[in-house]
Protein backbone atom coordinates (compact mmCIF):
# COMPACT_ATOMS: atom_id res chain seq x y z
CA UNK A 1 0.00 0.00 0.00
CA UNK A 2 2.87 2.36 0.78
CA UNK A 3 4.28 1.71 -2.70
CA UNK A 4 0.94 2.56 -4.35
CA UNK A 5 0.91 5.95 -2.65
CA UNK A 6 4.61 6.43 -3.40
CA UNK A 7 4.03 5.87 -7.12
CA UNK A 8 1.09 8.29 -7.25
CA UNK A 9 2.61 11.05 -5.13
CA UNK A 10 6.20 10.48 -6.23
CA UNK A 11 5.43 10.63 -9.94
CA UNK A 12 3.45 13.84 -9.46
CA UNK A 13 6.17 15.48 -7.37
CA UNK A 14 8.88 14.33 -9.79
CA UNK A 15 6.99 15.85 -12.73
CA UNK A 16 6.49 19.09 -10.81
CA UNK A 17 10.19 19.37 -9.94
CA UNK A 18 11.37 18.35 -13.40
CA UNK A 19 9.04 20.44 -15.54
CA UNK A 20 8.04 23.47 -13.48
CA UNK A 21 9.84 26.53 -12.16
CA UNK A 22 8.34 28.20 -9.11
CA UNK A 23 9.32 30.03 -5.97
CA UNK A 24 10.40 27.66 -3.22
CA UNK A 25 11.22 24.82 -5.60
CA UNK A 26 14.62 24.15 -4.01
CA UNK A 27 13.11 24.18 -0.53
CA UNK A 28 10.46 21.67 -1.61
CA UNK A 29 13.16 19.49 -3.16
CA UNK A 30 15.15 19.57 0.08
CA UNK A 31 12.11 18.68 2.19
CA UNK A 32 11.20 15.77 -0.07
CA UNK A 33 14.80 14.49 -0.08
CA UNK A 34 15.46 14.80 3.66
CA UNK A 35 14.01 11.36 4.55
CA UNK A 36 16.72 9.87 2.34
CA UNK A 37 19.49 11.13 4.63
CA UNK A 38 17.84 11.52 8.03
CA UNK A 39 18.13 8.64 10.54
CA UNK A 40 14.91 6.58 10.65
CA UNK A 41 14.45 7.45 14.32
CA UNK A 42 14.40 11.15 13.44
CA UNK A 43 11.78 10.49 10.78
CA UNK A 44 9.78 8.51 13.32
CA UNK A 45 10.02 11.39 15.77
CA UNK A 46 8.72 13.85 13.18
CA UNK A 47 5.83 11.52 12.40
CA UNK A 48 4.95 11.35 16.09
CA UNK A 49 5.02 15.15 16.29
CA UNK A 50 2.71 15.33 13.27
CA UNK A 51 0.43 12.31 13.65
CA UNK A 52 0.58 11.41 17.36
CA UNK A 53 -2.54 11.77 19.49
CA UNK A 54 -1.25 15.17 20.61
CA UNK A 55 0.45 15.92 17.29
CA UNK A 56 -0.15 18.82 14.92
CA UNK A 57 -2.43 16.77 12.68
CA UNK A 58 -3.10 13.75 14.87
CA UNK A 59 -4.72 15.79 17.64
CA UNK A 60 -7.34 17.20 15.27
CA UNK A 61 -7.94 13.74 13.82
CA UNK A 62 -8.39 12.32 17.31
CA UNK A 63 -10.78 15.08 18.36
CA UNK A 64 -12.96 14.59 15.30
CA UNK A 65 -12.96 10.79 15.13
CA UNK A 66 -11.62 9.49 18.45
CA UNK A 67 -9.10 7.47 16.45
CA UNK A 68 -5.33 7.66 16.49
CA UNK A 69 -3.06 6.33 13.76
CA UNK A 70 -0.25 5.50 16.16
CA UNK A 71 0.49 1.81 16.76
CA UNK A 72 -1.72 0.64 13.91
CA UNK A 73 -0.78 -0.80 10.54
CA UNK A 74 -1.69 2.55 9.02
CA UNK A 75 1.29 4.04 10.86
CA UNK A 76 3.54 1.35 9.38
CA UNK A 77 2.29 2.28 5.91
CA UNK A 78 2.90 5.97 6.61
CA UNK A 79 6.45 5.34 7.83
CA UNK A 80 7.26 3.18 4.80
CA UNK A 81 5.75 5.79 2.49
CA UNK A 82 7.83 8.64 3.92
CA UNK A 83 11.18 6.85 3.83
CA UNK A 84 10.73 5.43 0.32
CA UNK A 85 9.22 8.50 -1.38
CA UNK A 86 12.59 10.24 -2.07
CA UNK A 87 13.87 7.26 -4.07
CA UNK A 88 10.82 7.36 -6.30
CA UNK A 89 11.07 11.12 -6.79
CA UNK A 90 14.80 11.17 -7.57
CA UNK A 91 14.67 8.30 -10.05
CA UNK A 92 11.51 9.46 -11.81
CA UNK A 93 12.66 13.08 -11.95
CA UNK A 94 15.90 12.03 -13.65
CA UNK A 95 13.90 10.02 -16.18
CA UNK A 96 11.51 12.89 -16.93
CA UNK A 97 14.35 15.39 -17.32
CA UNK A 98 16.06 13.04 -19.81
CA UNK A 99 13.08 13.10 -22.21
CA UNK A 100 14.01 14.83 -25.48
CA UNK A 101 12.55 18.34 -25.28
CA UNK A 102 12.03 18.43 -29.05
CA UNK A 103 9.46 15.64 -28.71
CA UNK A 104 7.66 17.60 -26.02
CA UNK A 105 7.67 20.76 -28.12
CA UNK A 106 6.41 18.78 -31.11
CA UNK A 107 3.46 17.60 -29.06
CA UNK A 108 2.63 21.18 -28.09
CA UNK A 109 3.00 22.26 -31.73
CA UNK A 110 0.43 19.64 -32.73
CA UNK A 111 -2.03 21.27 -30.35
CA UNK A 112 -1.85 18.83 -27.44
CA UNK A 113 -2.35 20.19 -23.93
CA UNK A 114 0.25 19.80 -21.19
CA UNK A 115 -1.80 17.04 -19.58
CA UNK A 116 -2.10 15.10 -22.84
CA UNK A 117 1.60 15.59 -23.52
CA UNK A 118 2.47 14.34 -20.06
CA UNK A 119 0.29 11.25 -20.40
CA UNK A 120 1.10 10.35 -24.01
CA UNK A 121 4.70 11.54 -24.38
CA UNK A 122 6.60 12.33 -21.18
CA UNK A 123 5.45 9.52 -18.89
CA UNK A 124 5.66 6.74 -21.51
CA UNK A 125 9.21 7.83 -22.39
CA UNK A 126 10.04 7.91 -18.67
CA UNK A 127 8.59 4.48 -17.91
CA UNK A 128 11.96 2.80 -17.30
CA UNK A 129 12.82 5.34 -14.63
CA UNK A 130 9.33 5.12 -13.12
CA UNK A 131 9.54 1.33 -12.92
CA UNK A 132 13.04 1.49 -11.44
CA UNK A 133 11.87 4.02 -8.87
CA UNK A 134 8.88 1.86 -8.00
CA UNK A 135 11.04 -1.21 -7.46
CA UNK A 136 13.57 0.69 -5.31
CA UNK A 137 10.78 2.33 -3.31
CA UNK A 138 9.12 -1.03 -2.68
CA UNK A 139 12.41 -2.54 -1.51
CA UNK A 140 13.06 0.44 0.78
CA UNK A 141 9.53 0.32 2.18
CA UNK A 142 9.84 -3.39 2.84
CA UNK A 143 13.10 -2.86 4.72
CA UNK A 144 11.96 0.04 6.90
CA UNK A 145 12.71 -0.53 10.60
CA UNK A 146 13.40 2.51 12.81
CA UNK A 147 10.52 4.81 11.90
CA UNK A 148 8.08 1.90 11.84
CA UNK A 149 9.16 0.78 15.30
CA UNK A 150 8.59 4.27 16.70
CA UNK A 151 5.15 4.97 15.22
CA UNK A 152 3.66 1.49 14.77
CA UNK A 153 5.45 -0.57 17.40
CA UNK A 154 6.10 -4.29 17.06
CA UNK A 155 2.71 -5.83 17.74
CA UNK A 156 2.63 -9.50 16.61
CA UNK A 157 0.12 -10.08 13.85
CA UNK A 158 -0.72 -6.39 13.64
CA UNK A 159 2.24 -4.08 13.02
CA UNK A 160 5.31 -6.29 13.00
CA UNK A 161 7.16 -6.24 9.68
CA UNK A 162 9.90 -8.59 8.47
CA UNK A 163 12.77 -6.39 9.75
CA UNK A 164 11.03 -6.17 13.13
CA UNK A 165 10.51 -9.94 13.10
CA UNK A 166 14.24 -10.43 12.46
CA UNK A 167 15.07 -8.08 15.34
CA UNK A 168 12.68 -9.93 17.66
CA UNK A 169 14.01 -13.35 16.68
CA UNK A 170 17.63 -12.28 17.21
CA UNK A 171 16.82 -10.62 20.54
CA UNK A 172 15.06 -13.74 21.83
CA UNK A 173 17.79 -16.10 20.61
CA UNK A 174 15.69 -17.72 17.85
CA UNK A 175 18.67 -17.85 15.52
CA UNK A 176 17.28 -20.45 13.11
CA UNK A 177 14.23 -18.31 12.41
CA UNK A 178 16.36 -15.15 12.23
CA UNK A 179 18.79 -16.79 9.78
CA UNK A 180 15.93 -17.94 7.55
CA UNK A 181 14.31 -14.50 7.51
CA UNK A 182 17.65 -12.75 6.86
CA UNK A 183 18.49 -15.09 3.99
CA UNK A 184 15.05 -14.61 2.44
CA UNK A 185 15.21 -10.84 2.85
CA UNK A 186 18.71 -10.65 1.36
CA UNK A 187 17.71 -12.67 -1.70
CA UNK A 188 14.57 -10.62 -2.27
CA UNK A 189 16.49 -7.34 -1.86
CA UNK A 190 19.16 -8.50 -4.30
CA UNK A 191 16.46 -9.41 -6.80
CA UNK A 192 14.89 -5.96 -6.50
CA UNK A 193 18.26 -4.26 -7.04
CA UNK A 194 18.84 -6.40 -10.13
CA UNK A 195 15.42 -5.45 -11.55
CA UNK A 196 15.95 -1.77 -10.76
CA UNK A 197 19.36 -1.79 -12.45
CA UNK A 198 17.84 -3.37 -15.56
CA UNK A 199 15.38 -0.53 -15.91
CA UNK A 200 17.59 2.34 -14.77
CA UNK A 201 20.72 1.61 -16.80
CA UNK A 202 19.97 4.38 -19.28
CA UNK A 203 18.18 6.68 -16.85
CA UNK A 204 20.37 7.34 -13.81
Amino acid sequence: MATVFVVLVGTGMAYLLARKSFKGKEILDILLTLPLVLPPTVIGYYLIILMGRNGLIGSTLYQWTGWSMMFTWYAAVLASFVVSLPLMIKTTRAAIESVDKSLINASYTLGHSELTTAIKVILPLSKKGIIAGTVLAFARAMGEFGATLMVAGNIPGKTNTMPLAIYTSASSGEWSRANLLVLFFTLISGLFIYIANKFSTRVI
